[in-house]
């Protein structure tokens, strides 16, 4: 039999056998609004650090590195605020020939608040997509079930008519491989976007990296960031109200 090959963002449940890892902090003073809500930004922050923690604690050595490819999010409880302790449980949910999807659940107190799924690519430090291990599938492999995913996502463009203003880089959004960090590319999402959402997704189409001049463009719920007239990143995002971009 051959195993389906999921490729639509999906968030399928929580397995009941194979690796999960939890993690808990806080929304944090720096990642609050004025209203008090998680930004968006700082769910992003949290979803990567579990996600980090995660590989750390399982034990692969390997000089791969993962980037995001595809990070989408949706509310199924109440948005977090300011203070709230949470608790992130991420396992795998599908993976391909080189890439691999996670899940990431948030809870506030035992309960559900956010669903997470993101789509990542290891990487050689020259940055060429590599083959993903069969450590990875010892380790991973019962949670996911025998899940294929498909690599693909897809692409959108802005209207050639949009108005575009520059987004600035700064030193601190870089990491080690001198890209502009995931969680710094939601915060541009975040300066267009306020929380609470009801879903997000956002689509990594090529690195933005130092010494890039970066453009931002938002339409309605939609926003893209370019270099050089290419679209680097895109985002969609659901309101219960569905208002317009402006932040």
């Amino acid at each position: 039999m051959v195993p389906e090959v999921s490729t639509a963002r999906d968030y399928v449940p929580e397995p009941s056998v194979g690796r999960r890892f939890s993690i808990h902090t806080l929304v944090r003073l720096s990642d609050a609004l004025p209203s008090s809500y998680w930004r968006l930004d700082g769910v992003a922050r949290a979803l990567q650090d579990a996600a980090t923690e995660d590989w750390e604690d399982c034990g692969i050595v390997t000089d791969a590195l993962w980037l995001a490819r595809r990070t989408s999010f949706r509310r199924v409880g109440a948005w977090p605020v300011i203070y709230d302790r949470l608790k992130l449980t991420t396992f795998c949910a599908g993976a391909g020939a080189a890439w691999a999807e996670r899940r990431t659940n948030i809870y506030v107190d035992d309960h559900l608040v956010i669903e997470a799924s993101s789509l990542w690519v290891p990487v050689d430090p020259r940055g060429f997509p590599v083959r993903i291990p069969q450590m990875f599938h010892d380790i991973f492999g019962e949670a996911m079930a025998g899940r294929k995913i498909s690599g693909r996502v897809p692409v959108t463009s802005p209207p050639a008519d949009a108005p575009r203003r520059p987004w600035p880089l700064r030193r601190a959004d870089l990491d080690v491989i001198g890209h502009v960090n995931n969680a710094a590319v939601w915060q541009a999402v975040a300066e267009v976007f306020d929380a609470p959402v009801e879903s997000v997704d956002v689509i990594h189409h090529g690195s933005v990296e130092d010494g890039h001049y970066v453009e931002l463009v938002a339409v309605a719920r939609s926003l893209w960031l370019l270099v050089d007239g290419e679209v680097r990143v895109a985002a969609h995002v659901v309101f219960a109200d569905a208002p317009d971009a402006g932040g």
